[in-house]
């Protein structure tokens, strides 16, 4: 029997992505322009809403191709909202479009966002020692300096805790429990 963060449950979903994916280091510019939009969604929801809704977002938006997010016009955009298999929230569904102009411009400047979002923890993964999950932040200084760093550059849903989810599913920090089978692996 494997020990895993309790917050992994016992959902399939779930257990699935706690296992393979959440804080595996993430270096791919799609992967991580995923993410961003992702974790942008999940803000007010749980993480599993969104786990569920991942491989209908992939097809209704483009399977995040950033270039073609970041053309998206009114047209578009009401199509999105009337889609069911996301969620159809008007503001964040316009923050996608807004945050795949951003992310070109930061890939434009930096030559890859990967290199941008890693400079945030010195180019390597941050490895905490929690015991508990009750243990773990919701946002730390990391978090706010990326959050206040990606507003400046006009991202939008991008606050330190959704910053620090972002952070913590692309590997960035490692947050598994020391008792967990992920902690040495990740």
């Amino acid at each position: 029997m494997k020990t895993r963060c309790s917050w992994s449950g016992d959902d399939p979903i779930y257990v699935a992505y706690h296992d393979t994916e959440w804080g595996v280091p993430l270096h791919d510019d799609r992967k991580l322009f995923e993410f961003l939009i992702l974790e942008g969604a999940q803000a007010g929801l749980s993480w599993l809403t969104v786990l569920k809704k991942r491989p209908h977002y992939r097809k209704a938006f483009d399977n995040f191709d950033p270039d073609k997010v970041a053309a998206y016009n009114a047209r578009k955009i009401r199509e999105l909202i009337s889609d069911a298999g996301i969620i159809r929230n008007r503001l964040k569904i316009e923050a996608a479009v807004v945050n795949a102009r951003c992310f070109l411009a930061v890939q434009q400047e930096f030559g890859s966002f990967d290199k941008y979002i890693w400079q945030f923890v010195g180019s390597k993964p941050l490895k905490n020692s929690w015991t508990a999950v009750t243990q773990i932040p919701d946002q730390t200084a990391t978090s706010a300096a990326m959050s206040s760093d990606l507003k400046k550059r006009g991202f939008k849903f991008v606050g330190p805790t959704i910053c620090y989810a972002f952070m913590q599913a692309t590997g960035m920090v490692n947050d598994h429990t020391v008792d967990c089978f992920r902690y040495r692996q990740v």
